[in-house]
Protein backbone atom coordinates (compact mmCIF):
# COMPACT_ATOMS: atom_id res chain seq x y z
CA UNK A 1 0.00 0.00 0.00
CA UNK A 2 1.27 3.67 -0.86
CA UNK A 3 0.83 6.21 1.68
CA UNK A 4 0.75 10.06 0.49
CA UNK A 5 0.45 12.99 2.67
CA UNK A 6 0.50 15.80 0.57
CA UNK A 7 -2.20 16.79 -2.88
CA UNK A 8 1.15 17.25 -4.73
CA UNK A 9 2.46 13.40 -4.19
CA UNK A 10 -1.11 11.97 -4.48
CA UNK A 11 -2.71 13.75 -7.62
CA UNK A 12 0.01 12.96 -9.93
CA UNK A 13 -0.04 9.59 -8.90
CA UNK A 14 -4.08 8.76 -9.32
CA UNK A 15 -3.37 10.93 -12.71
CA UNK A 16 -1.24 7.77 -13.65
CA UNK A 17 -3.26 5.11 -12.64
CA UNK A 18 -6.52 7.11 -14.50
CA UNK A 19 -4.60 7.42 -17.78
CA UNK A 20 -4.19 3.34 -17.49
CA UNK A 21 -7.82 3.13 -17.67
CA UNK A 22 -8.46 2.21 -14.52
CA UNK A 23 -11.52 3.42 -12.13
CA UNK A 24 -10.78 5.03 -8.39
CA UNK A 25 -12.82 3.55 -5.60
CA UNK A 26 -12.89 6.10 -2.95
CA UNK A 27 -13.26 4.99 0.77
CA UNK A 28 -13.31 8.24 2.93
CA UNK A 29 -12.74 8.06 6.58
CA UNK A 30 -11.58 9.83 9.97
CA UNK A 31 -9.99 6.79 11.22
CA UNK A 32 -10.39 4.52 14.05
CA UNK A 33 -10.79 2.04 11.21
CA UNK A 34 -13.42 -1.31 12.62
CA UNK A 35 -14.77 -4.03 10.17
CA UNK A 36 -17.50 -1.63 8.69
CA UNK A 37 -14.43 0.68 7.42
CA UNK A 38 -13.20 -2.63 5.82
CA UNK A 39 -16.57 -3.63 4.66
CA UNK A 40 -16.47 -0.54 2.51
CA UNK A 41 -13.01 -1.30 1.38
CA UNK A 42 -13.97 -4.92 -0.22
CA UNK A 43 -16.92 -3.38 -1.93
CA UNK A 44 -14.64 -0.48 -3.54
CA UNK A 45 -12.66 -3.48 -4.47
CA UNK A 46 -15.73 -5.63 -6.41
CA UNK A 47 -16.39 -2.10 -8.02
CA UNK A 48 -13.27 -0.68 -8.76
CA UNK A 49 -9.66 -1.28 -9.94
CA UNK A 50 -7.88 0.89 -7.57
CA UNK A 51 -9.07 1.24 -3.96
CA UNK A 52 -8.02 4.96 -2.73
CA UNK A 53 -8.49 5.37 1.48
CA UNK A 54 -8.27 8.17 3.18
CA UNK A 55 -7.90 9.06 7.24
CA UNK A 56 -8.58 12.91 8.16
CA UNK A 57 -10.27 13.62 10.98
CA UNK A 58 -12.08 16.71 10.01
CA UNK A 59 -12.64 19.82 12.58
CA UNK A 60 -14.76 21.69 10.51
CA UNK A 61 -17.46 18.88 11.04
CA UNK A 62 -17.23 19.07 15.00
CA UNK A 63 -19.65 21.33 17.05
CA UNK A 64 -18.34 20.04 20.18
CA UNK A 65 -14.53 20.98 20.81
CA UNK A 66 -14.27 18.12 23.63
CA UNK A 67 -15.23 15.97 21.19
CA UNK A 68 -12.96 16.60 18.44
CA UNK A 69 -10.20 16.13 21.38
CA UNK A 70 -11.68 12.88 22.46
CA UNK A 71 -11.73 11.13 18.73
CA UNK A 72 -9.78 8.17 19.00
CA UNK A 73 -6.90 8.47 16.74
CA UNK A 74 -4.90 4.91 15.84
CA UNK A 75 -2.66 5.23 12.96
CA UNK A 76 -0.32 2.90 13.23
CA UNK A 77 -3.26 0.05 13.66
CA UNK A 78 -5.11 1.51 10.74
CA UNK A 79 -2.67 1.40 8.66
CA UNK A 80 -1.88 -2.46 9.66
CA UNK A 81 -5.80 -3.11 8.66
CA UNK A 82 -5.79 -1.52 5.67
CA UNK A 83 -2.71 -3.32 4.28
CA UNK A 84 -4.24 -6.23 5.69
CA UNK A 85 -7.43 -5.37 3.16
CA UNK A 86 -5.08 -5.26 0.73
CA UNK A 87 -5.88 -1.49 0.19
CA UNK A 88 -4.22 0.25 -2.66
CA UNK A 89 -3.20 3.77 -1.58
CA UNK A 90 -3.78 6.07 1.94
CA UNK A 91 -4.45 9.87 1.87
CA UNK A 92 -3.09 11.01 5.25
CA UNK A 93 -2.89 14.60 5.09
CA UNK A 94 -2.87 17.42 7.68
CA UNK A 95 -5.24 20.11 8.62
CA UNK A 96 -3.23 22.63 6.67
CA UNK A 97 -3.05 20.50 3.65
CA UNK A 98 -6.86 19.85 3.26
CA UNK A 99 -7.41 23.39 4.40
CA UNK A 100 -4.71 25.88 2.76
CA UNK A 101 -6.58 28.86 2.97
CA UNK A 102 -10.17 29.50 5.19
CA UNK A 103 -12.90 27.77 3.43
CA UNK A 104 -16.01 30.08 3.44
CA UNK A 105 -18.10 28.32 1.25
CA UNK A 106 -21.37 27.66 2.58
CA UNK A 107 -23.74 25.27 0.78
CA UNK A 108 -27.17 25.37 0.63
CA UNK A 109 -29.22 21.78 1.48
CA UNK A 110 -32.89 23.00 1.53
CA UNK A 111 -34.76 20.70 4.33
CA UNK A 112 -31.89 18.06 4.13
CA UNK A 113 -29.51 19.43 7.18
CA UNK A 114 -32.11 20.86 8.81
CA UNK A 115 -33.41 18.03 10.70
CA UNK A 116 -32.01 15.46 12.81
CA UNK A 117 -28.62 15.63 13.06
CA UNK A 118 -28.56 19.34 11.28
CA UNK A 119 -31.24 20.22 14.17
CA UNK A 120 -28.93 18.75 17.55
CA UNK A 121 -25.38 19.77 15.47
CA UNK A 122 -25.59 22.75 14.00
CA UNK A 123 -22.87 23.09 11.09
CA UNK A 124 -22.01 19.68 11.07
CA UNK A 125 -23.25 19.04 7.54
CA UNK A 126 -21.32 22.22 6.59
CA UNK A 127 -18.19 20.98 7.45
CA UNK A 128 -18.58 17.42 6.40
CA UNK A 129 -19.55 19.21 2.49
CA UNK A 130 -16.60 20.91 2.56
CA UNK A 131 -14.05 18.49 3.45
CA UNK A 132 -16.26 15.62 0.89
CA UNK A 133 -15.63 18.15 -1.67
CA UNK A 134 -12.36 18.81 -0.92
CA UNK A 135 -11.08 15.42 -0.71
CA UNK A 136 -13.33 14.22 -4.48
CA UNK A 137 -11.20 17.01 -5.98
CA UNK A 138 -7.96 15.67 -4.86
CA UNK A 139 -8.98 12.52 -5.76
CA UNK A 140 -11.12 12.41 -8.55
CA UNK A 141 -12.77 9.21 -7.83
CA UNK A 142 -15.35 7.78 -10.16
CA UNK A 143 -16.88 6.30 -7.02
CA UNK A 144 -17.11 6.84 -3.45
CA UNK A 145 -18.46 4.52 -1.07
CA UNK A 146 -19.93 5.53 2.15
CA UNK A 147 -21.70 3.30 5.27
CA UNK A 148 -25.40 3.55 5.28
CA UNK A 149 -25.41 4.15 9.33
CA UNK A 150 -24.73 7.71 8.62
CA UNK A 151 -27.64 7.89 6.32
CA UNK A 152 -28.25 11.35 6.45
CA UNK A 153 -24.73 12.28 5.39
CA UNK A 154 -25.00 9.82 2.60
CA UNK A 155 -28.43 12.07 0.99
CA UNK A 156 -26.64 15.55 1.94
CA UNK A 157 -23.15 14.01 0.19
CA UNK A 158 -25.32 12.27 -2.79
CA UNK A 159 -27.07 16.43 -3.07
CA UNK A 160 -23.57 17.98 -3.41
CA UNK A 161 -22.49 15.51 -6.21
CA UNK A 162 -25.65 16.55 -7.56
CA UNK A 163 -25.55 20.14 -7.32
CA UNK A 164 -21.80 20.23 -8.13
CA UNK A 165 -21.67 18.57 -11.05
CA UNK A 166 -19.25 15.99 -9.50
CA UNK A 167 -18.64 12.85 -11.53
CA UNK A 168 -18.67 10.44 -8.79
CA UNK A 169 -21.22 7.79 -7.97
CA UNK A 170 -22.34 7.72 -4.30
CA UNK A 171 -22.33 3.72 -3.62
CA UNK A 172 -24.56 3.05 -0.37
CA UNK A 173 -22.77 0.12 1.64
CA UNK A 174 -25.10 -1.77 4.29
CA UNK A 175 -24.30 -1.46 8.56
CA UNK A 176 -22.04 -3.32 9.81
CA UNK A 177 -23.31 -4.42 13.45
CA UNK A 178 -21.35 -6.11 15.97
CA UNK A 179 -22.25 -9.64 17.22
CA UNK A 180 -24.89 -8.33 19.61
CA UNK A 181 -26.38 -5.90 16.45
CA UNK A 182 -25.08 -2.49 18.16
CA UNK A 183 -23.96 -0.69 14.57
CA UNK A 184 -20.10 -0.49 14.36
CA UNK A 185 -18.66 2.63 14.75
CA UNK A 186 -15.64 3.92 16.01
CA UNK A 187 -17.35 5.77 18.85
CA UNK A 188 -18.26 2.55 20.39
CA UNK A 189 -14.33 1.66 21.59
CA UNK A 190 -15.29 4.37 24.38
CA UNK A 191 -18.38 2.86 25.76
CA UNK A 192 -17.76 0.36 28.89
CA UNK A 193 -19.01 -3.39 28.61
CA UNK A 194 -21.54 -3.00 29.96
CA UNK A 195 -22.71 0.52 28.05
CA UNK A 196 -22.12 -1.55 25.28
CA UNK A 197 -24.52 -4.51 26.13
CA UNK A 198 -27.13 -2.15 26.81
CA UNK A 199 -26.90 -0.23 23.78
CA UNK A 200 -28.34 -3.18 22.19
CA UNK A 201 -31.22 -1.60 23.29
CA UNK A 202 -31.36 0.80 20.12
CA UNK A 203 -31.57 -2.33 17.70
CA UNK A 204 -34.48 -4.02 19.55
CA UNK A 205 -36.23 -0.73 19.62
CA UNK A 206 -35.63 -0.44 15.91
CA UNK A 207 -36.58 -3.60 15.07
CA UNK A 208 -39.99 -3.10 16.94
CA UNK A 209 -40.81 -0.12 15.39
CA UNK A 210 -40.31 -1.75 12.15
CA UNK A 211 -42.68 -4.65 13.14
CA UNK A 212 -45.29 -2.23 14.21
CA UNK A 213 -44.87 0.30 11.17
CA UNK A 214 -47.78 0.75 9.60
CA UNK A 215 -50.11 -0.21 12.28
CA UNK A 216 -48.81 1.58 15.34
CA UNK A 217 -49.71 5.87 14.10
CA UNK A 218 -46.31 7.43 13.96
CA UNK A 219 -46.49 9.53 17.03
CA UNK A 220 -47.54 6.94 19.49
CA UNK A 221 -44.37 5.37 17.97
CA UNK A 222 -42.46 7.98 19.20
CA UNK A 223 -43.97 8.22 22.57
CA UNK A 224 -43.10 4.21 22.89
CA UNK A 225 -39.59 4.30 21.68
CA UNK A 226 -38.84 7.40 23.85
CA UNK A 227 -39.90 5.86 26.96
CA UNK A 228 -38.31 2.45 25.67
CA UNK A 229 -34.79 4.07 25.61
CA UNK A 230 -34.88 6.14 28.39
CA UNK A 231 -36.06 3.85 30.67
CA UNK A 232 -32.60 2.72 30.61
CA UNK A 233 -30.46 4.13 33.26
CA UNK A 234 -27.54 4.65 30.85
CA UNK A 235 -29.46 6.17 28.00
CA UNK A 236 -30.85 9.38 26.85
CA UNK A 237 -32.99 9.82 23.88
CA UNK A 238 -31.94 12.70 22.13
CA UNK A 239 -33.68 11.81 18.60
CA UNK A 240 -35.97 9.49 16.94
CA UNK A 241 -38.11 10.56 13.51
CA UNK A 242 -39.45 8.42 10.94
CA UNK A 243 -38.73 10.38 7.51
CA UNK A 244 -38.66 10.19 4.12
CA UNK A 245 -36.13 8.29 2.61
CA UNK A 246 -35.27 10.90 0.25
CA UNK A 247 -36.20 14.80 1.03
CA UNK A 248 -35.77 13.49 4.96
CA UNK A 249 -39.34 14.67 5.54
CA UNK A 250 -40.50 14.23 8.99
CA UNK A 251 -43.62 12.41 9.05
CA UNK A 252 -46.32 12.35 11.00
CA UNK A 253 -48.68 9.39 9.09
CA UNK A 254 -47.88 6.68 7.19
CA UNK A 255 -49.77 7.42 4.17
CA UNK A 256 -47.26 10.21 3.69
CA UNK A 257 -44.52 8.41 1.68
CA UNK A 258 -43.57 4.99 0.05
CA UNK A 259 -40.25 5.67 1.04
CA UNK A 260 -39.79 5.25 4.72
CA UNK A 261 -36.59 5.31 7.33
CA UNK A 262 -36.75 5.35 11.00
CA UNK A 263 -33.18 7.11 12.15
CA UNK A 264 -32.58 7.76 16.30
CA UNK A 265 -29.20 9.11 18.01
CA UNK A 266 -29.31 8.05 21.84
CA UNK A 267 -26.17 9.19 24.80
CA UNK A 268 -25.05 6.18 26.14
CA UNK A 269 -23.07 8.02 29.05
CA UNK A 270 -20.78 10.34 27.55
CA UNK A 271 -21.23 8.75 23.60
CA UNK A 272 -23.14 9.56 20.96
CA UNK A 273 -24.77 6.64 18.78
CA UNK A 274 -26.66 7.00 15.83
CA UNK A 275 -28.60 3.99 13.75
CA UNK A 276 -31.47 3.69 11.25
CA UNK A 277 -33.45 1.37 9.63
CA UNK A 278 -35.51 1.09 6.51
CA UNK A 279 -39.23 0.48 6.94
CA UNK A 280 -40.74 0.56 3.89
CA UNK A 281 -38.56 1.37 0.10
Amino acid sequence: MKIFTTVDEIRPHLKTMRDKGKTIGFVPTMGALHEGHLSLIREAQQDSDYVVASIFVNPEQFNNKEDLEKYPRTKNADITKLEEAECDVLFYPSVEEIYPTEDETVFEFGNLDKVMEGKFRPGHFQGVAKVVKRLFDIVEPQKAFFGMKDYQQMVIIHKLTKDHNLPVEIVPCPIVREENQLAMSSRNERLTEQQRKEAALIYKTLKMVKIQSGFMPILEMKDTVERKINKSKMMQLEYFEIVDMYSLKILNAWAESNNIIACIAVHVGEVRLIDNMILFS
